[in-house]
Parts: C-alpha cells; sequence; structure tokens
C-alpha cells in the first residue's frame, strides 16, 4: 500500500460508508482503477471501516450512552435499545455466513457492482415517490418488530454495490420511519454489524501484514474516520431539505460510466 492509495481510499471509505452509494461497490471500483489488490488491500479495506464506525460512534455517542441506561423502559435505550440492534443485525449475520464463499467468489467484481449501483439507482428514485403515511419521528417510537424488518432489507446488502445504508433507509421507511429517522438508524444499526465483520475479517488475514503496512493504515483510518464526520452530517442535512433521489441519479451515471470503461477500456 502507497499512502496516496491510503489517501484515496479512505476519502472513499469516510464518504459512502453511510450514504445510500454503496461504500463496498465504490471501493471495489476505485481499487480496480487504481490498480491495486492483494491480501494486504483487503486488509486495509476492512481496517478503514473502523475509522468510519469511529466517526458514527463520536457523533451519536448521546444514542449510543442511552444504551446503558438499563433503569429506561421502552424506546431505544436500554436492553430494549439492544435488542433493536440484535434483530437488525441478526438476518445479516446468518445470511452473510451461508453465503459468503459464494458471495466473494461471485459478485466481487465491477461488472456486478456496475449493475447493482444502477438497479439501485433506479429503486431509490422510484422510492421517493411513493407516500408513506404515519411516519414515526423518533427513534423512541421504533419497536422490535420493526427492526427485525429493517434486518430483513439489510440482508440485499450482502450483493456488493447495493448499499447497507440504501437498503436499511427504504426498509426504514416501509416500517414507518421519517427518512432523515431512518438514516440515522442506519448509522446506529451499522455499528455492531461493521464491528463484527471488521473484526473477524481482520483477525483472518492479520498475520499477512507486516510493519511497514501500519503508516498507510493509520493514515487511511484517520482520512476514512474524518470523510464519515463531515459525511454523516451533511447527509443528515441533505434528507431535511430534498430526497434520496439525487442519489439515485448519481448512482446511475456512475454505473454508465463503468459500464462504459469496462467495455472500452478494461483494466489489468
Amino acid at each position: 500500500m502507497e499512502l496516496i492509495h491510503s489517501l484515496i481510499l479512505g476519502i472513499v471509505e469516510g464518504v459512502t460508508e453511510f450514504l445510500p452509494i454503496s461504500s463496498t461497490g465504490h471501493m471495489i471500483l476505485t481499487s480496480y482503477l487504481l490498480g491495486i489488490k492483494g491480501e494486504v488491500v483487503n486488509a486495509f479495506e476492512v481496517f478503514i471501516q473502523l475509522g468510519a464506525i469511529l466517526a458514527v460512534v463520536v457523533l451519536y455517542r448521546h444514542r449510543f450512552a442511552c444504551l446503558f441506561n438499563f433503569k429506561a423502559k421502552g424506546g431505544f435505550q436500554g436492553l430494549q435499545g439492544w435488542l433493536m440492534l440484535a434483530v437488525t443485525s441478526l438476518p445479516i449475520l446468518v445470511l452473510g455466513k451461508l453465503l459468503e464463499h459464494n458471495i466473494k467468489s461471485h459478485l466481487f467484481n465491477p461488472l456486478t457492482v456496475s449493475w447493482a449501483l444502477a438497479l439501485g439507482g433506479v429503486v431509490l428514485i422510484f422510492i421517493e415517490r411513493l407516500r408513506f403515511q404515519n411516519a414515526m419521528t423518533s427513534l423512541d417510537e421504533l419497536d422490535v418488530k420493526s427492526a427485525f424488518k429493517i434486518g430483513l432489507f439489510q440482508c440485499l446488502a450482502l450483493c456488493p454495490g447495493v448499499s447497507r445504508a440504501a437498503s436499511t433507509i427504504i426498509g426504514g421507511m416501509f416500517t414507518g420511519l421519517q427518512r432523515t429517522v431512518a438514516a440515522e438508524y442506519s448509522f446506529l444499526a451499522a455499528v455492531p454489524i461493521m464491528m463484527i465483520v471488521c473484526l473477524k475479517d481482520l483477525l483472518e488475514i492479520w498475520d499477512k501484514l507486516s510493519p511497514g503496512d501500519m503508516s498507510a493504515f493509520a493514515l487511511g483510518f484517520l482520512v476514512a474516520f474524518v470523510s464519515a464526520l463531515l459525511a454523516v452530517k451533511t447527509f443528515i442535512l441533505m434528507l431535511q431539505r430534498t430526497s434520496m433521489a439525487p442519489f439515485g441519479i448519481y448512482r446511475i451515471i456512475v454505473a454508465i460510466a463503468f459500464f462504459w470503461l469496462l467495455q472500452n477500456h478494461p483494466l489489468s
């Protein structure tokens, strides 16, 4: 890993992780454009996700603190809050474990990502044409049953390019959450699932890294943290003023660009 690669990938990870545009898809496409691959790159892409996770923990520290208020009853706090996060995370953990080999073998490639970005963009535009009734304006109105339904939607993100953020936000909107509240729950629900997956993947490949890789990893972590802080704040402000349709249009444009690139200038 060169430092310039760390910088670029750190920015891409931080900006895209919590937006409905697929961080995994963008990381695959960016690595493809940079011409870098291998076990060290894979480990780096996993490691810098921890920087993005830390950004959400810092931004929503008060929400996470409420999870340790075990005297509280109801709402997204205490034991009920932990239960909500658990039932949201469980479906994708189970399905991901069952399908892990097939997904990594057959779906982690630029062509699959491009198709997923394009189709996901169409879905985002279509979703914004629907009218959702009785929208919940606070996470404290969410119940365990609805949290589980969001977890089922999150399973769609097992396909690279679909976007975990997009699938959970859409799932939240279908279960009655206001768009911005659905986005906030998407951020919070990302922390446990990403922590589990990141730590598992890192344990599997950590012994393949050398001390010389640490500077690149540290830079990528820091850049991903700062980029995610800015991206999450900006995303919430955008959702308060507009819809997710612009992100759908962006996804389609990126997909078309890569379809053209793969057809006319295939990279080695």
